[in-house]
């Protein structure tokens, strides 16, 4: 299949913040006197709605609202988010994909807000032609924006494949009917990701090859 358009997800995929979410979360699980985890242990356990894996990792939100933890996630994160870096290849990558006449968009569960600011940080944003997240900072998912999306672009479904490295990719990008790759080099491990039936990369660069 020729793809004219690639759906990229930003964090884990784009960006290498993996660290920094694990660092955040170990931040909130310390305050409440919740074990810490590892980055290994994190790809593990990490889902969408991160409220799911909040509660998993012991939060119990019966004695606080979720939203207390996720606001003090998105300021530890906000603080620190200076000190992260796309992935190794993602610049070239996204350079030679538009250089190819293939648009690129980006899809995030991150507030829509603080995603374009993200972007502008990274001085990427000549390379897509539409940028959308959702609208609040609590990660709930993607995938009404996926929808609106999809309805935005001036291609067929089969013209269009998504990247991401999550389980909730995959997902929206069968609720929006569109092909699916997964990359490991994020926020879930090769062995979940595997499990969706998708083609599972290392990185960016073997996306790329495949793709192009």
């Amino acid at each position: 299949m020729e793809y004219k358009h690639i759906i990229w997800d930003w964090n884990g995929t784009l960006l290498n913040d993996r660290w920094l979410c694990v660092d955040g979360i170990n931040n909130g699980l310390k305050k409440r006197g919740l074990t810490t985890i590892s980055e290994e242990t994190y790809k593990k356990v990490f889902t969408f709605p991160v409220q799911d894996y909040y509660k998993n990792l012991g939060f119990n939100f019966e004695e606080e609202p979720f939203e207390v933890a996720g606001d003090e996630f998105v300021e530890y994160y906000s603080r620190q988010f200076h000190l992260t870096e796309l992935h190794s290849e993602c610049r070239l990558v996204l350079k030679k994909t538009y250089n190819l006449g293939i648009t690129q968009s980006i899809l995030s569960a991150g507030k829509h807000e603080f995603l374009i600011e993200w972007v502008k940080a990274h001085r990427l944003e000549k390379y897509f032609i539409k940028i959308v997240g959702i609208d609040n900072q609590y990660a709930t998912g993607k995938t009404e924006r996926g929808r609106y999306l999809i309805n935005e672009l001036p291609y067929r479904s089969n013209e269009i494949v998504m990247v991401g490295d999550t389980i909730h990719d995959s997902d929206v990008a069968e609720s929006i009917n569109v092909d699916c790759l997964l990359v490991e080099h994020g926020h879930v491990n090769f062995d979940r990701l595997q499990k969706t039936g998708r083609k599972v990369f290392a990185n960016l660069d073997q996306v790329f090859q495949y793709i192009c």
